[in-house]
């Protein structure tokens, strides 16, 4: 599958959600959406999805408009933060209909997960708890096989013991039927080993968008004395500052080439790794 994002704006009146988003994904891969409230990020999964058109840009999908094309919207699945409280199905009749409508789907797997989930597939789905509704999302997401699988923070109300069997299903069916699928979170530190690739938005614009290994090589924390800290920075991009007394700790974006690595030794300079999460809380602090 292919899909690639071009020039694309969502307004809501004189609101601007997204602005100018570009970007292509054309491997099977899992790819983490990250933005803090508000940066657009459902908006984005929502066009992605067929759920809403924008307003400028297109979407294009394996070439096609996916639209109002159904063809193109059997292949994505969005999973998103749903609310049952007027489902009176029970789990089992909803699992059912879901096979009706989506072409890959494995109902022997979903029966696998909902056992996995200890969910009761003869209760009304408008009786589970939220962790369990979640639950249900993303049995349906995976099991579905959709080749574009979308879950948008689908985890809320999940314990800790729940998100860790859907990040160990989700990583061993990338494996054995890989596809497309876009991880919107706010659980950073807890999900950054599940990504091969990273998309970044803030403020309805994309920032980055970069495989997971190469953008980890990308950030660095430079402690030390104050003096020789900032003469090594002053020329790199800094994304954060700490300073205690005369020692200093300077979070900097930018890969390090092997000069500076040795000039940082020389100067006594400590260069430390720094997080996803940490990245990105720096990448997209508000201004003083």
């Amino acid at each position: 599958m292919n899909l690639i994002v071009n020039e694309l704006s969502l307004n809501y009146g004189n609101y601007t959600a997204l602005s100018d988003v570009q970007f292509e994904i054309n491997r099977p891969r899992i790819y983490g959406l990250l933005g803090r409230n508000g940066a657009g990020k459902t908006s984005l999964l929502s066009i992605l999805a067929s759920f809403r058109k924008a307003t400028s840009g297109s979407v294009k999908i394996n070439g096609e408009s996916p639209f109002e094309n159904a063809d193109i919207m059997q292949q994505v699945a969005f999973l998103y933060n749903k609310d049952y409280k007027d489902e009176s199905n029970n789990l089992k009749s909803i699992l059912q209909d879901t096979e009706r409508y989506r072409p890959n789907f494995d109902m022997e797997y979903a029966n696998y997960l909902v056992n996995r989930f200890k969910l009761d597939q003869k209760k009304p789905v408008k009786k589970f708890s939220k962790g369990m509704q979640s639950a249900l999302n993303v049995i349906i997401g995976l099991a579905g096989r959709a080749p574009i699988t979308i879950f948008d923070e689908v985890y809320l109300g999940m314990d800790a013991p729940s998100r860790d069997i859907f990040y160990q299903e989700l990583l061993e069916e990338q494996q054995k039927h890989p596809r497309i699928f876009i991880l919107s979170t706010h659980l950073v530190s807890e999900m950054d080993y599940l990504f091969d690739e990273v998309i970044m938005l803030d403020e309805g614009k994309i920032i980055l968008h970069e495989d997971y290994d190469s953008l980890m090589t990308k950030g660095a924390k430079i402690t030390g004395n104050v003096e020789l800290v900032d003469e090594f920075v002053q020329t790199k991009k800094q994304i954060h500052v700490e300073q205690l007394g005369s020692t200093k700790a300077v979070t900097i974006y930018g890969e390090l080439t092997k000069i500076d690595k040795t000039t940082a030794r020389e100067l006594g300079l400590e260069i430390g790794p720094i997080t996803l999460h940490e990245l990105f809380v720096h990448l997209t602090k508000e201004e003083d």
